[in-house]
């Protein structure tokens, strides 16, 4: 499982929107690359976490729940089985991304579907001396070349609940010729570890401690 500072989204200094790689809105054929035009703005995301909170301090949002929400891994597929109805996880699933540092590019509830925009994990970048000296200046400058994609799926189970699936993808920029003086992006492996990492910090959002999450993982995956 990947240690939580090697994970941050966070520090990549966006405002309303991320720049996301020109040709992954330019892929044929492959309609899950597309970016919107529209996003989540600060000023909406600000006004969402203050009703939230209202929320939480009349009662009306259970925090406090930590045996209702499982881990559960099958072959090379994870996922969250959680003891409540879709509509009650919307709302805290779509503020999970959102406090991670990602906009969202697709939120259909309805379908029980959504999915964040191309981000950059931060933390691969190396800490060296001079991005420690400049960096809060420059920090722009600095990039992995990788870019990472979150699609979230909620699904209705046997028994009345609900469960989470986390799908990774990824894109990453390289050089088309040997004078490396252009690049083109191209997919890359999903991450399954990226997603076990995300799935046991969503339980931890939906109420569960951080010692019960990790044992969780840490039993599933053996």
């Amino acid at each position: 499982m990947l240690e939580p500072d090697k994970i941050d989204y966070r520090s990549s200094g966006r405002g309303v929107s991320l720049e996301v790689p020109p040709d992954l809105t330019q892929l044929p054929g492959q309609s899950r690359y597309v970016v919107p035009t529209t996003g989540v703005s600060a000023t909406d995301y600000a006004a969402g976490q203050a009703a939230a909170q209202a929320a939480t301090s009349t009662g009306t949002t259970a925090t406090n729940q930590i045996a209702d929400v499982r881990y559960e891994h099958a072959g090379d597929e994870r996922w969250l089985s959680v003891d409540r109805p879709a509509d009650k996880l919307w709302g805290p699933v779509r503020d999970f991304w959102l406090d991670n540092g990602f906009l969202m590019a697709v939120d259909q509830p309805t379908v029980g579907i959504m999915e964040t925009d191309w981000a950059e994990n931060r933390a691969k970048i190396p800490q060296d001396f001079i991005r420690s000296t400049i960096g809060k200046v420059f920090d722009s400058l600095y990039s992995t070349g990788q870019r990472d994609q979150f699609r979230t799926r909620l699904e209705r189970n046997a028994k009345g609940g609900t469960n989470i699936y986390i799908t990774h993808k990824g894109m990453e920029e390289v050089y088309t010729n040997n004078r490396k003086d252009s690049t083109i992006w191209q997919p890359r492996p999903r991450d399954p570890e990226l997603e076990a990492e995300f799935l046991r910090r969503l339980m931890v959002k939906l109420g569960i401690s951080q010692e019960q999450a990790k044992a969780q993982v840490a039993q599933a995956e053996q």
